[in-house]
């Protein structure tokens, strides 16, 4: 990502001094939740007034899934001291809120931020992920909620200017969130290696994502160093596949799920990945990327040569073997009335990232595949995947 400064574990927080020197940094908004109390990171924040003579300003009242309504109050209180730069260390949600704050400071706050032209400015943005999963902090977007509906932002000005990977901050994180943060980061790798718009360079990120994940899966699980470490790593590389891709269809049909059986985002991406994956597999016919069928079974075949299958059809059975290896099932689906809910809740326009038609009897199909409600294809015939 062009101008993006990146430091590592194991550089220490030299490279956030020299970053506060380069800017002239004297004041600092951080947007942080509770859980960097438990960071060795929040150490660092807590000695910078006494030790380098910069002042810190904590910005927390947020909750997951933002309202705009807080994005409001930290613009106003970033306006009113008018910091020299935002700071985030956090998860998906403390990336969105300081994303916005940064993007929003130079606007009107008399009108609806949503609703004005952006107006970019300077002010340097931060970034420290606490976990291996969202890769917000490689992308231009940001999500809020207005009115409880989804606000997806897009802009360039949303990346940050230097991002710190600190495997320090996963060790306390319990393991149903290392795995489904994980996930998340697995499904940016995957969905963004098919997506109709993949180039070379997104999939060159996508199948680096890919090696690492694998190779260091156990080692993340074990809570080992070197394991967070990479895992951190491949999360920030599929996060700079997606901001080149997007998400495609194994995302847009996952939010629903998340809020009404209370699973984890990556969890959800990853039971819809496993469902659609053999779904587009053998339905290559109904391709819609530009590039055509032969292109896009290309580039399934170099998705499974990425995850050092042989074709794809293993790759996708990998996939799905490694869910049950991991205890990451379907729930069990409380009210038939559900299924209405979960079809009609997919965004259209996230669908159109997707390389395979899907209509709503196939969404349907593949919802039902999904909560293990019928075991048999569209056509009536036992899927070869099962």
């Amino acid at each position: 990502m062009p101008g993006q400064i990146l430091w590592k574990t194991g550089e220490g927080y030299g490279g956030i001094d020299s970053f506060l020197a380069d800017k002239h940094i004297k004041s600092i908004f951080l947007v942080c939740d509770g859980a960097i109390g438990f960071l060795e990171i929040d150490h660092y924040f807590r000695e910078l007034p006494d030790r380098l003579g910069i002042a810190v300003e904590r910005f927390m009242e947020f909750q997951p899934n933002p309202q705009y309504e807080a994005v409001v109050e930290g613009v106003r209180r970033f306006r009113e001291r008018r910091r020299d730069a935002v700071f985030a260390v956090g998860g998906g949600s403390a990336m969105d809120v300081a994303k916005c704050i940064k993007l929003y400071a130079d606007m009107d706050p008399a009108g609806n931020y949503l609703e004005q032209p952006i107006i970019p400015n300077d002010i340097p943005l931060f970034a420290v992920p606490t976990t291996a999963g969202t890769g917000s902090e490689a992308t231009k977007y940001a999500v809020i909620y207005y009115n409880d509906k989804k606000q997806s932002i897009a802009d360039d000005n949303c990346i940050p200017a230097a991002v710190f990977l600190d495997a320090d901050v996963l060790r306390t994180l319990p393991s149903y969130q290392k795995k489904s943060t994980m996930l998340d980061a697995f499904c940016h790798a995957i969905e963004s290696f098919w997506s109709i718009h993949s180039t070379e360079e997104s999939r060159a990120y996508a199948a680096e994502a890919l090696r690492l994940i694998l190779a260091d899966l156990d080692s993340y699980l074990a809570n080992e160093g070197v394991g967070n470490a990479n895992m951190l790593y491949a999360a920030h590389l599929a996060g700079k596949a997606i901001n080149i891709t997007q998400t495609t269809a194994g995302h847009a049909m996952c939010y629903k799920l998340t809020s009404l059986y209370g699973i984890a985002h990556g969890h959800a991406a990853a039971l819809c990945v496993d469902a659609l994956w053999p779904y587009m597999l053998e339905h290559t016919g109904d391709s819609v990327d530009s590039r055509g069928e032969h292109f896009l079974k290309n580039a399934f075949s170099d998705l499974g040569h990425a995850m050092g299958c042989s074709d794809a059809t293993e790759a996708a059975r990998m996939f799905h073997l490694l869910l049950q290896r991991m205890e990451i099932y379907a729930p069990a689906m409380k009210d038939r009335e559900d299924m209405e809910i979960l079809v009609h809740s997919v965004n259209p326009v996230r669908l159109k990232n997707n390389p395979v038609r899907l209509s709503g009897d196939s969404i349907r199909h593949l919802y039902q595949k999904i909560l293990h409600l019928e075991e048999t294809g569209l056509d009536g015939e036992e899927s070869k995947y099962d």
